[in-house]
């Protein structure tokens, strides 16, 4: 990760670019979602407007894909091919992004070192200081001055971290759906729901259009029948419902009797008879009377409205006092309207690294809302009854230097009392494609053994790490005291040693003991309440 100290220039950006291990042992798959990741990270750095980063990402990603994968022994592999023919493709794409970045980032690194430079001499000047005094005066007015965003605490602000990613949830969810509902002028009304239509059955799809159809049947005239059951390639013709309006034959209800014919009057109806008394003259009826109004003050009387509250009026000469103002229609059920908070800026800061790895690697913080056992465990209660492990993918976002595990997702999977594999990994990882979400780690249970992770258990994670640093293994062993517990492999020596390992069988010894860590308390791992999380399940109805 690039500093978030002073402005750097290209050549040094570059150098922490290059600063990578690359190992030929490791699969190509692993290193192709890697290089995935990277641009993920790249363009949300790029979209803050973090130039430093993206630059930085960019360019590893480029170096990792035409230096080291192109030599890669299983790039010639069939389920290799496409994913690294995206990859090179997107490295044409970013080239032309760098160029645009290039000058951006070398004119802000001058002119940090002109201020510097200026910066000096004017402290000289007017302070007098010495050389040996210098740098304490440039470190003083270095903080009274600041050209980065500020730098916040993750444990400290977590209350701000919920805020933040319980926004960026619903911002990204907005977005979803305003692409969904242009998609849908464009189809003419028919949206289809593309993100989710590759996980759904047909049979699934024939019932939504099924559904859709006999809509529009309902609306249509009732005493018409229509065949909705697929759609051919001709378009249905659709019998519209004419609108009603009464002619010459139509009849008035509950009787026989035929209206007259256009053009032919009524007949008008008899005159009231009108009884007066004899030899007076006939006077029309009488006016009804009008409605009550209000009273009329009285004569001589000037009427004025009540005064002021609170105020005493002169009563020889005084202006006549202010009316009340006209009060506001009323409204039956008044809905409370809560005051709106001032807007945060939520966008002013970013989140300082808050743990190393051994190698000194600095590891950005993981937020993990603290429902997500709760809610795991709840999922996998059926397995862990029958003693059979359960597994979870953690996906989430990046946002302000921070990542934010949002959504667990429960792949299709085959169980043992000590095992669990994933079935149809490209499903789920296509998923997160569609969703624009990161894979963070993974989650699983231990239903009778204690909370470690096992030989099998660091051959499994170390696939992770080498996707991401921050990726973290959570272990739920619901039977045992500790009862879960957050991990990382070490980098030195656990990452190497498992990279290394050629041992046969699932489970064998390792001769490094300090293989893995602990990732929260200390480490880079910090629970959040009132985070955002969605639960996922993609097993089939009957496994769950």
């Amino acid at each position: 990760m690039a500093s978030l100290g002073a402005p750097l220039s290209v050549a040094e950006i570059t150098r922490q670019a290059e600063n990578f291990e690359y190992d030929s042992k490791i699969q190509l798959r692993h290193w192709l979602r890697s290089a995935d990741t990277m641009l993920k990270e790249a363009h949300v750095y790029e979209a803050e407007g973090n130039d430093v980063q993206t630059y930085l990402l960019l360019y590893r990603h480029a170096k990792l894909v035409l230096e080291h994968l192109a030599k890669h022994p299983e790039r010639t592999l069939a389920e290799n091919r496409k994913a690294l023919s995206a990859a090179n493709a997107a490295v044409a794409r970013n080239l032309a992004k760098l160029e645009v970045i290039r000058p951006r980032i070398a004119k802000r690194h001058e002119e940090y070192q002109a201020r510097r430079n200026a910066q000096r001499m004017a402290l000289e000047m007017l302070e007098g200081l010495d050389a040996k005094n210098e740098s304490l005066a440039e470190k003083r007015y270095s903080k009274r001055r600041s050209f980065e965003r500020a730098t916040l605490d993750a444990g400290q602000n977590r209350l701000l971290a919920a805020k933040l990613a319980q926004r960026e949830v619903r911002r990204r969810d907005s977005a979803r759906r305003t692409v969904r509902s242009q998609e849908e002028d464009r189809t003419g009304g028919l949206w289809v729901d593309w993100g989710n239509e590759g996980r759904r059955s047909d049979s699934e799809t024939d019932d939504d259009l099924s559904r859709q159809l006999q809509e529009v049947a309902r609306l249509q005239d009732e005493h018409k029948t229509q065949n909705f059951s697929r759609p051919t390639s001709h378009p249905p013709t659709y019998h519209y419902p004419s609108i009603p309006h009464r002619s010459t034959h139509e009849r008035w209800p509950g009787t026989d009797a035929h209206l007259p014919t256009q053009g032919t009057a009524p007949a008008r109806p008899p005159k009231e008879q009108i009884y007066r008394e004899s030899g007076t003259p006939a006077r029309p009826p009488p006016v009804p009377p009008k409605p009550p109004t209000a009273p009329t003050p009285p004569p001589f009387e000037n009427p004025r409205p009540p005064p002021i509250p609170g105020k005493i009026l002169d009563s020889e000469s005084q202006a006549l006092p202010i009316p009340p103002p006209i009060p506001g229609k009323y409204s039956p059920s008044p809905t409370p309207q809560l005051p709106t908070p001032p807007a945060e800026p939520l966008d002013e800061f970013t989140f300082k690294p808050s743990a190393y790895l051994e190698n000194g690697t600095p590891l950005r913080t993981v937020f993990l809302p603290n429902t997500l056992r709760s809610h795991f465990l709840a999922a996998a209660s059926p397995n862990t009854r029958l003693n059979l492990e359960t597994c979870g993918i953690l996906c989430g976002i990046l946002k302000s230097n921070a990542l934010f595990v949002t959504r667990l997702l429960i792949p299709e999977q085959t169980s043992t009392s000590d095992t669990c594999e994933t079935l149809n990994e490209e499903e789920y990882f296509d998923y997160c494609d569609r969703e624009e979400l990161m894979v963070l780690g993974w989650i699983h249970t231990h239903p009778t053994q204690t909370c470690f992770m096992s030989s099998r258990d660091l051959h499994t994670h170390v696939g992770y790490q080498v996707m991401l640093p921050e990726s973290v293994a959570v272990v739920c062993a619901p039977s045992k005291q500790p009862s879960w517990g957050i991990f990382r492999l070490t980098d030195p020596p656990g990452k190497q040693t498992i990279l290394n390992c050629n041992q046969p069988g699932i489970f064998h010894p390792h001769a490094v003991d300090n293989i893995y860590t602990e990732a929260v308390k200390p480490g880079h791992v910090v629970e959040l309440a009132n985070a955002p999380l969605e639960v996922v399940d993609m097993r089939p109805k009957g496994e769950r």
